[in-house]
């Protein structure tokens, strides 16, 4: 009798959606196509989200490890519980993600998971029950922050997941290295991954008519993408008499922030335009893409637009210096004024060359990032997952 494979995706992500969740999302139809069921876990799911509410049509389960059903009597009498003792009889961890994550496990037995981090040691606690339950996980790494590292009392169980894990994959060189120096190992069980494009042509240069414009896209959330960097260097009278002007494309926590920021400085030559989910209406109006990061993985903005044949100036941050070579594909600094400044003067210095630079960047990517990279990352899960079943007959 054929034995039923099941693949638990649990993810560590914050937002409703964000960057991270494509690489293990748009794998999901290899994987079904090869026979496994999937199941995707959150500690928060929007089930109204057009991702999931997609996700679930095709038959793949979600599970939400902070949402209690009505029905649930265990959790009403927790809920009594910790409201009459609180903490002293140990209530509260009951209800608390990685007990709920270990019960499903527990419930649901699959052959694979994969946990899908934010950042490089944020979803560890899950792996850690796949760990004491025996189950085979992977682990995928989308961000590595140089100036924050691990709790010392974590360190521990943190190194041996990773040791254990059947493999880990990182976004960028940059951030397995980071990782490795973070914890003190070298990974014999580790590669780097590429995430899944939502562009796959050259979109037209736009005219240039009155301005030169460039899009900052990402989360409006300063600690990451630096975008108060950006408002400050256009804050000078240098930058506010030139005919370059900036779009910020996304939301997030720090939008009400940096825009009142922009208004204190007195910065005509920014935009606030929210979120766009078409990439390419995006690339259509833009000459070249500006990302001043304080912290990345490998960020997919930067990947997409190169692709789509833009230009970019980016931080230094992360694998960004892997995608863009200097004076070539674009621009790099460092993540302060007067070093990302001088990558902009430099950029500006040459902007009638961003059109040719573009579609320079536009082959680089097509020689470095596979086609598909979610297919190639479903096969890797496949031969993972493959390769312990036959070992365990």
């Amino acid at each position: 009798m054929k034995s039923i494979r099941r693949i638990a995706i649990i993810t560590s992500c914050e937002d409703d959606w964000g960057g991270c969740e494509e690489l293990w999302c748009r794998s999901i139809p290899y994987l079904q196509q090869a026979g496994y069921t999937l199941s995707v876990i959150r500690k928060k799911l929007n089930r109204q989200h057009p991702e999931f509410i997609r996700l679930a049509k095709t038959g793949v389960t979600l599970f939400d490890l902070c949402t209690f059903s009505k029905e649930d009597k265990v959790h009403k009498a927790a809920k009594l519980l910790y409201k009459i003792y609180g903490k002293l009889f140990g209530v509260e961890y009951i209800l608390s993600p990685p007990y709920r994550f270990k019960k499903w496990l527990k419930n649901n037995t699959p052959t694979l998971v994969i946990v899908s981090q934010s950042i490089n040691f944020d979803g560890l606690r899950y792996a850690s029950v796949c760990h004491e339950l025996g189950i085979h996980y992977v682990i995928v790494s989308h961000k590595a922050v140089d100036f924050y590292w691990p709790a010392q009392s974590d360190r521990k169980y943190m190194i041996r997941v990773f040791r254990d894990a059947l493999h880990c994959f990182f976004v960028s060189k940059h951030n397995l290295l980071l990782t490795e120096e973070q914890f003190g190992i070298r990974f014999n069980n580790a590669s780097v991954i590429f995430n899944p494009l939502r562009v796959e042509r050259l979109v037209p240069y736009p005219q240039v008519v009155n301005e030169f414009r460039l899009a900052c896209v990402g989360r409006l959330f300063l600690l990451d993408k630096g975008q108060d960097i950006l408002i400050r260097i256009m804050a000078s009278p240098l930058w506010k008499n030139r005919n370059l002007k900036i779009s910020f494309i996304g939301k997030g926590i720090d939008e009400e922030g940096l825009k009142e920021m922009a208004a204190l400085l007195n910065v005509d030559k920014v935009e606030f335009k929210g979120q766009i989910t078409d990439f390419s209406k995006i690339c259509e109006e833009h000459h070249a893409f500006i990302l001043p990061s304080r912290s990345e993985g490998m960020p997919l903005v930067i990947v997409e637009a190169m692709a789509a044949g833009r230009m970019v100036i980016a931080s230094k941050a992360g694998g960004n210096g892997e995608m863009i070579e200097e004076g070539v594909t674009g621009y790099l600094g460092l993540a302060s004024e007067p070093d990302f400044e001088a990558a902009m003067e430099r950029a500006w210095n040459n902007r009638h060359r961003w059109h040719l630079m573009g579609l320079a960047a536009s082959q680089r990517i097509a020689h470095r990032i596979p086609l598909s990279p979610e297919s190639v990352f479903a096969k890797k899960i496949i031969s993972l997952t493959d390769r312990q079943v036959f070992s365990s007959i």
